[in-house]
């Protein structure tokens, strides 16, 4: 259902309801939580996985403000949901004529580029890990390989000296 807080349009949805389903089209619009919460799911190797809950004065969807590209992830009403719409078209407008639209959503947007931030420190730190680990399991491979050769020189030396033995035996 469809209806206006001010001078912005809002959508309700009941629990279970799909606001949007990955891949769709974004239709330039975004939404922020006005009540209730929605959950955020991604297909990820066939499983649908819940990625987060969002509540009031969050954002949803805001790409599609942004660029046009299809919806990366399903969101559905957790419990009965109001969404304000938030149009592409209109964001200038709406920004001027609300500021505390304007002021959660630059909230929302520097939250959540602190977060992908951290992950990549995260990200890069676990692959410098790894790498550090495969540098010490090469450093290991090569020592026993060193110690392969060795015990091979050996073996070859203990049997030169048996057949020096046996043809002193014979001799």
């Amino acid at each position: 259902m469809s209806r206006q807080i001010g001078e912005i349009p809002t959508r309700t949805f009941n629990p279970g309801d799909v606001i949007f389903r990955e891949g769709d089209e974004a239709k330039g619009e975004a939404f922020m939580v006005h009540l209730g919460s929605v959950e955020i799911r991604k297909l990820v190797t066939g499983e649908n996985r819940l990625l987060r809950v969002i509540g009031k004065g969050e954002l949803l969807g805001e790409l599609g403000l942004f660029r046009n590209a299809p919806r990366s992830a399903t969101a559905v009403a957790a419990e009965p949901v109001t969404l304000m719409v938030i149009p592409a078209n209109r964001l200038d407008h709406m920004v001027k004529t609300s500021p505390s639209l304007a002021s959660a959503i630059i909230k929302d947007l520097a939250g959540r580029m602190l977060a992908a931030e951290e992950r990549a420190r995260d990200a890069e730190a676990r692959s410098l890990a790894a790498e550090e680990r495969a540098k010490e399991a090469e450093a290991r491979a090569l020592g026993a390989e060193e110690r392969a050769k060795g015990a091979e020189a050996r073996a070859r030396e203990a049997e030169e000296r048996a057949r020096e033995a046996e043809a002193r035996a014979k001799g």
